[in-house]
């Protein structure tokens, strides 16, 4: 067996590409979780609701930051805010939002103590 036969061909691989808006939305929101600061509040974000305050005291930074994030990741999709009266709740989107951030955070813990990847 040859390893051209185990290739498909070029039509075939490109009607098997996502599309171009949705690899630029995947591109925007990576772009947003490639930030520490940002990939930190995504991190307590999947775990629940927390507004700007406990955030700010969380990740060590001025409120006007942390505010300025928070605007990036709810632009991208990342992040969805709702108000309980004069608080607002900050929280990850959505299960595939809270699994990507997981993820991410569980290969790199991976790589940074060499423990063995999973299959």
């Amino acid at each position: 067996m040859y390893a051209r036969d185990n290739v498909a061909d070029a039509s075939d691989l490109q009607q098997r590409l996502p599309g171009g808006p949705q690899v630029d939305a995947a591109a925007d929101m990576l772009r947003m979780l490639a930030d520490p600061t940002r990939l930190r509040l995504m991190s307590l974000l999947g775990e629940g609701e927390h507004d700007v305050t406990a955030l700010v005291a969380a990740v060590g930074m001025a409120r006007p930051a942390v505010s300025q994030h928070l605007a990036k990741l709810r632009l991208t999709g990342l992040v969805s805010v709702h108000r309980e009266g004069r608080r607002a709740l900050y929280r990850a989107r959505g299960g595939h939002v809270r699994r990507l951030v997981t993820e991410v955070l569980n290969a790199a813990s991976h790589r940074v103590t060499g423990a063995q990847e999973h299959d």
